[in-house]
């Protein structure tokens, strides 16, 4: 039993799970930081609003703290503009420069017989006048 406990363990895709997992941890600390002590405190420059926190709607005695929900927005909308423009735009850039364009149809075969270059569609050879399938 403790066998194939160590086999499952060091399994390929439980070792790739573990190590995207934790990549993916850090990666989010990283636009966390990102949004949160620079992106933010730079439109709170700009806007001249730093924090929402504190707005609240009284309503029947009830607190609507809808101020935490506009700060909740507003940092989901930094994050995944962090990510679409520093991550995805750019990956997205590399794999288009490094992807080749497939291969055109071609538009000439081999003669069976005298190997020359003849078009595809032809029924009989034009160098050696012998009768080629039409494949």
């Amino acid at each position: 039993m403790l066998q194939e406990f160590k086999k499952f363990l060091l399994r390929g895709n439980v070792v790739d799970l573990a190590v995207g997992v934790v990549i993916g941890a850090s990666f989010g600390t990283v636009v966390t930081a990102l949004v949160s002590d620079i992106l933010t405190p730079f439109i709170s420059a700009v806007a001249k609003v730093p924090d929402f926190s504190n707005l609240v709607l009284e309503l029947n005695g009830s607190k609507l703290m809808y101020g935490h929900f506009l700060n909740a927005i507003i940092s989901f909308v930094l994050v995944a503009a962090t990510i679409f423009f520093f991550i995805i735009k750019p990956m997205n850039l590399l794999i288009s420069k490094t992807k080749k364009d497939p291969l055109p149809d071609p538009t000439t075969k081999k003669c069976p017989e005298c190997l020359g270059e003849i078009p595809v569609k032809a029924k009989r050879c034009m160098h050696c006048a012998q009768v080629v399938s039409a494949e």
